[in-house]
């Protein structure tokens, strides 16, 4: 396939563009330096330049404090950008796959978000990736939309990476306990993000590792077993002690009731993912 990944420098991203060059696919990768997503004319004359079967777009503004305030740049972004690149696949006859985020549910559920539960954004960030899933969704047929959360992986900082780095200098690190998740694995993701762009059946999944879901807490304190850094001393704290400027959810542990009806397996649990997260960063 010829694919076109935007957001190609970031965790995902990257991610995603080292597994489709590994499967023989013609990788048209771009950064903002080469494609500003928010550039509608930009977008659309590269779609038609580079005529993708596939665009995977791994680009957005994932900084959810910061998009509570600066709702404009945020829709922008996560909103707009998408609604035009959907668009612009559908003039060039391309699918269109978009990541989401599990923060467009408001966490109030006790279990596992699915597709039948209806979304309630608590922050800008989610509000404008909601807004934005709609819109490709009504800009392109061949739209789709796959929410994840609590990613980790290899290429560049998030939550993880950040804590095992902190773990193995001996640091003391906070974890809170009372806000829940499924990890899921950049790598996981990529092959996943491929898998459906090939299959080509629009419509919105949840994709993250199998297993329980997990708190921050206990997910922190399993990558720092995992890493040899039992000794590392973890305190427990609770959300509202952070006085983030966004709301978060409580509870965004997602399942998806598309994936197994149209015959994909389910992703390795994401204790095994980190084990092999672990291993790289240990290398």
């Amino acid at each position: 396939m010829r694919i076109l990944v935007t957001g190609a420098v970031g965790m995902v991203g990257r991610a995603v563009v080292e597994h489709c060059a590994a499967r023989g696919d013609a990788v048209f990768a771009h950064d903002r330096k080469s494609l500003d997503i928010t550039d509608h004319e930009a977008v659309k004359l590269t779609f038609e330049r580079e005529r993708p079967d596939a665009v995977i777009n791994c680009a957005a503004w994932t900084d959810v404090d910061g998009c509570e305030g600066n709702a404009t740049l945020a829709y922008s972004v996560n909103s707009y950008a998408v609604e035009n690149m959907a668009a612009s696949c559908r003039r060039v006859r391309a699918v269109f796959v978009t990541i989401s985020t599990d923060y467009v549910f408001d966490g109030t559920k006790e279990g596992f978000y699915t597709q039948r539960d209806d979304p309630k954004p608590q922050s800008v960030y989610a509000a404008a990736k909601l807004d934005g899933e709609r819109r490709a969704i009504t800009a392109s047929a061949r739209t789709i939309v796959v929410r994840s959360g609590w990613i980790f992986g290899p290429f560049g900082r998030n939550f993880l990476s950040t804590i095992m780095e902190r773990a193995r200098r001996g640091e003391r690190l906070k974890a809170i306990s009372d806000a829940y998740g499924t990890p899921t694995y950049a790598c996981d993701l990529a092959a996943r993000l491929r898998e459906l762009a090939g299959i080509d059946l629009p419509g919105v999944y949840h994709v993250v590792n199998g297993g329980r879901g997990v708190s921050y807490e206990e997910f922190t304190r399993e990558a720092v077993k995992i890493s040899g850094c039992e000794e590392c001393e973890i305190e427990s704290v609770s959300t509202d002690t952070l006085h983030r400027p966004a709301a978060r959810p409580r509870n965004s542990r997602l399942r998806c009731l598309l994936s197994e009806a149209i015959g994909l397996t389910a992703l390795p649990d994401w204790e095994t993912s980190l084990r092999v997260f672990a291993k790289q960063t240990a290398d």
